[in-house]
């Protein structure tokens, strides 16, 4: 799709792929409100949970097994929140929705990334939106490289 940011990423926007599963890609999001928090991309255009294939229900599953793993092993998240809320396309007057997920790992325990402490003060409540997640690159490399080493592991 010609108006579809998803379907364009550029090598930048690409920095923080975690892993490439053959229907799903996953990104480590630029905001880290949540450590470790992660974007799930279709890798076709599609618009809607209902136009999923078998194939894409089965990887996306293996993937939530495997992230929610990795982020309860590697940092000691206690659950995960994951949402599809395809609701930011439709601003648009002519709206080109292309399915992603994000998966918002949630910590009863602070997590401590190069000295630096991050604490879920609203664990065990709906997670805040757009809260400011932008946390020092040295500590986004990190969690990048801890991430990523479990997942290809």
């Amino acid at each position: 799709m010609t108006g579809c940011d998803w379907c364009h990423l550029s090598e930048e926007d690409r920095e923080y792929l975690l892993c490439d599963s053959g229907c799903w890609s996953v990104f480590l999001a630029d905001e880290q409100d949540y450590i470790g928090r992660c974007v799930l991309v279709l890798d076709r255009h599609c618009g809607s949970m209902a136009e999923l294939t078998d194939d894409e229900w089965q990887d996306l599953l293996n993937l939530v097994r495997k992230l929610e793993m990795c982020l309860k092993t590697v940092f000691g998240a206690d659950l995960c929140n994951w949402s599809c809320l395809m609701n930011s396309f439709f601003k648009d007057p002519e709206p080109c929705p292309h399915l992603h997920i994000h998966v918002r790992p949630r910590y009863r325990n602070p997590v401590v990334i190069n000295g630096n402490t991050y604490a879920d003060d609203a664990f065990g409540h709906h997670y805040t939106h757009d809260k400011g997640g932008r946390i020092p690159e040295e500590d986004m490399q990190a969690v990048f490289i801890r991430m990523k080493r479990w997942l290809d592991s």
